[in-house]
């Protein structure tokens, strides 16, 4: 039987429906999604979390990749049932609906995450992060199914590509607004006081409103799969079922398994490099929000244009290829960051220290220069790797079983995902450093590297680089 006589629950109705309008939904959920791990998990949030909240960077550092090796477990635990649930019971926008919701409510309470705050207080504020985050990967289950419906399979990297980098623009759009409209001014919008650093907390109801706002196009314009009739509790037995069937299935399909691993490894040395980046730069600069906003936006920019030419590049050399070029870039990169400090690049060359014309000024030194130009590199590549594996999944998976698969996709970005933020916190807590906690970082994207020479290109292309 040939794939094109299988279809996932709704795809053919979906490809023979499917519009500008509803493809626009789609990539619009990017954008509205994007902004939670740009503001809370990356650039704002985080390094207020660490350095503010807990007030020790090194042990905030710590706390932070406990918090997230908890997510990870959650999500890798739960997340393939949920795919094989939804394919069972039909349509995804009410998971979608469920999700985002809990998204939106965790972000609006980090607003009363307050400085040098009690330990209880700490527990909770990671609580709400942990939530936050595993509500948006939870959607982005659904949303990545969606995909394969929407496109033809011929053009599904170049929307994949789209799709990650209107996320990036999201992203930008609201760091732009949190340094225009909270970090810059001196006097902010809605005065908010400095003192008890709610500029830096507004980026929780922030995130929470866009996310509210921007992913109503993705239920008004874009189709779901028709009901099949399953109630949900028998919707249930059969998503696990299926589970079980697609994990024992693996074994059937070698590439894909093999791609899940390598893919799987090698978004845990990325995932850590994004969450952690923000992260380090305020504790060895000692950046604040203004600092920190400006260099996600930069890295954001250089992301979505990544992405979006990483989507060319993928339709016509090869995802396998893309994916590759996009690992060895991000390596290199995070092992450039890691081999400075405020006196000294590439582990041994001194540099100088602030201008002394400039005292104060944005990015005075040179390691902070040489850390920005390091940081673009990683929004380069990072945008095509992420963009890429995607693209490669929905090529080779089966279509009758298009979401379970993409459940087992976020079980390979998920899976072992307490692993880098759990050997980071313990790594730093242990040898009181940051630096010393992210070197493990190097290891993932290696091995994930390794591990994707002997794939075989999607579109039938052998290329390697």
């Amino acid at each position: 039987m040939t794939k094109s006589t299988i279809a996932a629950p709704g795809k053919a109705q979906a490809l023979s429906t499917a519009t500008g309008r509803a493809r626009f939904g789609w990539v619009m959920f990017e954008w509205a999604n994007q902004p939670f791990f740009s503001l809370i998990t990356t650039f704002i949030f985080a390094p207020y979390f660490t350095a503010t909240v807990v007030g020790d960077p090194v042990q905030g550092q710590a706390l932070w990749g406990y918090g997230q090796s908890v997510a990870g477990l959650i999500i890798a635990l739960t997340s393939p049932f949920l795919g094989a649930i939804a394919d069972a019971a039909g349509p995804r926008k009410k998971w979608l609906a469920a999700f985002q919701s809990t998204l939106v409510v965790a972000c609006v309470l980090l607003w009363w995450a307050r400085p040098h705050a009690e330990p209880g207080a700490i527990v909770a504020t990671l609580a709400l992060i942990i939530l936050g985050t595993v509500a948006a990967e939870f959607s982005g289950v659904f949303s990545n199914a969606m995909l394969p419906g929407l496109i033809s399979r011929e053009r599904m990297g170049r929307l994949s590509g789209i799709g990650w980098g209107m996320g990036y623009l999201g992203g930008l759009c609201a760091l732009t607004i949190m340094l225009t409209g909270f970090s810059l001014p001196h006097d902010t919008w809605f005065h908010l006081s400095r003192a008890s650093h709610q500029p830096d907390r507004v980026a929780g109801p922030l995130v929470a409103l866009w996310v509210a706002v921007f992913c109503l196009p993705l239920f008004v314009l874009t189709p779901d799969a028709r009901p099949t009739g399953v109630r949900p509790l028998a919707a249930a037995r059969a998503g696990i079922v299926a589970v079980v069937g697609t994990v024992r299935s693996l074994g059937h399909y070698r590439q894909i398994a093999l791609f899940l691993l390598a893919r799987m490894i090698a978004y845990d040395g990325l995932n850590a490099v994004f969450a952690f980046g923000g992260i380090y730069a305020a504790g060895m600069f000692g950046w604040g929000i203004a600092s920190l906003g400006i260099f996600g936006i930069v890295i954001i920019v250089f992301a979505a244009a990544g992405a979006m030419v990483g989507g060319w590049f993928d339709d016509h050399v090869g995802a396998k290829a893309t994916m590759q070029l996009s690992v060895l870039g991000v390596l290199i990169a995070t092992l450039g960051v890691l081999s400075m400090t405020d006196h000294s690049v590439f582990f041994f060359l001194p540099v100088h220290g602030p201008d002394p014309l400039h005292p104060g000024a944005l990015f005075a030194t040179t390691a902070e220069r040489v850390f920005l130009g390091f940081g673009i590199l990683i929004g380069i590549f990072g945008g095509p790797m992420q963009a890429a594996a995607r693209s490669y999944l929905a090529h080779m998976a089966p279509p009758a079983m298009v979401t379970e698969f993409f459940g087992l996709y976020a079980l390979s970005g998920r899976a072992t995902a307490y692993l880098a933020p759990l050997a980071i916190a313990i790594i730093t807590e242990r040898m009181h450093s940051q630096r010393a906690g992210l070197m493990a970082i190097l290891a993932f994207l290696a091995v994930g590297y390794l591990l994707m020479v002997p794939l075989r290109e999607a579109n039938g292309r052998t290329l390697e680089v």
